[in-house]
């Protein structure tokens, strides 16, 4: 069995093999309107993007809307998402899809919330 040792690993003629990918610390969300919310970023692709959201209670990302549609999955505990002005409760196994150029939001009130952020990168219309 290959092992892996600072570096890629190759196992077997079919070419499969492993790489290394940055594991990011937990930091706040760099934006304006942004509270109480950490961040990593998992994947920045030219094609997708891969993002873990960690809200404290009473945290928020600030009503915007996005370039790309989005997928947005509660991993734990529980918040609110709003899409076009219509708001909805967000559980732990729950997920809301944000379609691309709409307003959108999320946050929690008094609640902790994990999330995981998906973003489908797509060329402009």
């Amino acid at each position: 069995m290959p092992t892996i040792r600072g570096g890629a690993r190759s196992a077997g003629a079919a070419g499969l093999k492993t790489e290394l990918f940055k594991r990011p610390d937990w930091s706040p969300l760099p934006f304006e309107g942004c509270v109480g919310v950490d961040g990593k970023v998992l994947v920045d692709e030219p094609d997708f993007f891969l993002a873990l959201l960690r809200f404290r209670p009473d945290g928020t990302i600030h009503e915007h809307p996005g370039p790309n549609d989005t997928i947005v999955m509660c991993i734990d505990g529980d918040g609110w998402t709003s899409v076009a002005g219509e708001r909805v409760q967000l559980h732990a196994g729950e997920l809301v899809r944000w379609p691309r150029d709409t307003p959108h939001r999320l946050w929690t009130e008094g609640t902790e919330m994990t999330t995981l952020m998906y973003e489908r990168k797509l060329e402009p219309v």
